[in-house]
């Protein structure tokens, strides 16, 4: 059995460099990459293209990264609560491209499982089929999406062992799995990593085969984007 174990996020992130295209899981800030954000603020790499649901908020997850000009383009589904992502969007200093939130997963999907392409119905009539190609199949138009590229994939789980295999919690699920193996180094944080078979194999939700490197991180903050609460009686 393969070791993916790496003694700290530092050692995990080894390869970053300016101008690399990015995966980052997570749903809101719920199963977001916590540490490996961090390290990348702190490494200050810089013209970065980003791929993720949404851009965290502003002082938390890729908002982190907005807000010290590290990104150039975010690839993403909406804006989210992130301020300054809308400032920098609608001043033309950041690249952005909104997709389908069906069609971001499966971008990362097909990139998984190694499909260059699919077609899709999503977005066919709007903007955001122009400029590609469109088919129909019995009747009804699609989209052809292109598979994601990216140079590194950042990965939240709950648990994990040395040899990669991973259990995610929650809404982590929504887009953490969809990017494990997407990309050509998949780098996996986790809450606990045990021993190789402590693990249940019926419980795994990502094999340790789409996964090179995984350590566990520290200090989670789990914030909730937007807290709703039951007003007093």
């Amino acid at each position: 059995m393969i070791n993916k174990k790496v003694a700290n996020v530092t050692e995990a992130i080894q390869g970053v460099r300016d101008n690399m295209t990015f995966m980052f899981g997570g749903f809101g800030l719920s199963g977001i990459p916590e540490n490996a954000i961090a390290e990348l603020v702190k490494l200050n790499v810089k013209g970065l293209t980003c791929i993720s649901n949404n851009a965290g908020v502003d002082d938390f997850g890729l908002g982190l990264l907005l807000q010290q000009k590290q990104i150039k383009k975010m690839i993403s589904s909406y804006v989210g609560e992130n301020d300054e992502f809308e400032r920098q969007m609608l001043s033309g200093e950041l690249e952005v491209e909104l997709i389908p939130q069906g069609t971001l997963a499966e971008r990362a999907r097909a990139a998984q499982a190694g499909f260059p392409a699919f077609y899709t119905p999503a977005g066919y009539g709007t903007e955001v089929a122009e400029g590609k190609e469109t088919r129909e199949f019995n009747g009804k138009m699609y989209v052809l999406e292109h598979a994601f590229k990216a140079d590194f994939g950042f990965i939240k789980a709950w648990k994990g062992d040395a040899a990669g295999n991973l259990v995610f919690k929650g809404t982590a699920r929504n887009f953490n799995p969809n990017m494990c193996g997407a990309a050509n180094i998949t780098v996996a944080e986790v809450e606990e990593l045990v021993p190789v078979g402590e693990l249940d194999p019926n419980q795994i939700h990502i094999p340790g085969i789409f996964v090179q490197r995984i350590f566990e991180g520290a200090h989670y903050e789990k914030r909730i984007e937007q807290r709703t609460v039951r007003q007093r009686s």
